[in-house]
């Protein structure tokens, strides 16, 4: 973990483009600078990047572009293929005797030889049962050659990469102090996938990542009508699920089309979040969750918060960091912005 008043400058890499933001944290987070950059399609795939070069020279772009971003950089991850599990542990106080044990539990819990994958780990709690105390320990663990493929993104376009993390994490940094209370709150970002975690107050102990999201959505309605990807995403702002079809303007074809890929998505979204949550439930300690928290360019489409839920059967309230510039839409900054902060819950 990095020191907790460091700031740098956050990338969150999604399908659809790569996302900077520089922010300060002053009782609230809020953006100092942020910058966008479009990514040509696969160079992304199901969150992992399959075009190394291609996103160095993207990275590149945005930094020509936008001159007085720190190089140093923290990136963020969010795949269905990186692991997070809750384990219980022997009490221990000594970090490295932890950090041990921790490698040694981690090697039944993932679905990959342990040399092949980068691990890292976060204390949670120390709980007490019949056989004494033990410690509840979050573990992620990621396959070694995805982390290299984007740090070698990052530093072939001469950034400096300080650090990588997990997407969700980052989501709940950036929004948490809009909560009140300590009840549990599941976080969606709903970008090019959807990235769900469950936190109480900065304190996450369940992420996980599926594969649906806008960006899908963009590309479904791209190719049923013939439209550039941009233009398809414009089209899914515009007619959005609040008005009526016949009362919004333009081709009827195009907007009908629209209406029914955006519910046709919104279910699926749904149905992924409600098999994250009931796994989530299955485990001995979950409390009963009665608010979600949307952010991510899905923010930007009218009426996506109150059919999703419609569908979840719970209150989604959308969530947005301060300070992002006119020219971006807040929800995309998130992800971004809580990359740019280290916070270490005490």
């Amino acid at each position: 973990m990095a020191n907790k008043n460091k700031t740098l400058v956050g990338l969150d890499i999604d399908a659809a483009g790569v996302v900077a933001a520089s922010v300060s944290v002053n009782g609230r987070l809020s953006v100092q600078r942020a910058a966008a950059v479009p990514l040509q399609p696969g160079i992304i795939r199901d969150g992992e990047v399959a075009d190394v070069d291609g996103l160095a020279e993207a990275l590149r772009a945005l930094y020509r572009a936008n001159k007085g971003f720190d190089k140093r950089v923290r990136i963020g991850l969010a795949n269905q293929k990186i692991v997070v599990r809750v384990v219980e542990l022997p009490y221990l106080e000594d970090p490295k005797e932890i950090d041990a044990v921790v490698g040694f539990h981690a090697q039944d819990q993932l679905p990959m030889p342990i040399e092949q994958a980068v691990i890292d780990h976060q204390v949670l709690e120390v709980v007490s049962d019949g056989t004494g105390r033990r410690l509840r320990v979050l573990l992620v663990a990621a396959r070694r050659e995805m982390v290299e493929r984007v740090l070698g993104a990052v530093r072939a376009a001469g950034l400096k990469p300080e650090g990588v993390d997990l997407s969700a994490f980052a989501m709940v940094r950036a929004l948490h102090r809009q909560s009140a209370g300590d009840e549990p709150v599941v976080y969606l970002a709903i970008s090019g996938l959807t990235n769900l975690a469950v936190a109480r107050g900065p304190v996450c102990s369940f992420a996980r990542t599926s594969g649906s999201g806008v960006e899908a959505l963009a590309v479904d309605l791209a190719e049923r009508c013939e439209l550039t990807l941009e233009h398809a995403r414009q089209w899914l702002i515009h007619v959005g699920l609040e008005t009526q079809i016949d009362g919004i303007e333009g081709d009827a074809e195009i907007v009908a089309a629209a209406r029914r890929v955006l519910l046709d998505g919104v279910r699926r979204i749904s149905a992924d979040i409600r098999g994250s949550l009931d796994f989530h439930r299955m485990q001995d300690d979950a409390a009963h969750i009665s608010l979600a928290v949307m952010t991510g360019p899905a923010t930007a489409i009218p009426g996506f918060a109150m059919a999703l839920a419609s569908e979840l059967g719970m209150h989604v309230e959308e969530r947005t960091v301060d300070g992002a510039p006119p020219e971006l839409d807040p929800g995309r900054v998130t992800v971004a912005a809580g990359l740019a902060i280290t916070e270490v819950p005490s």
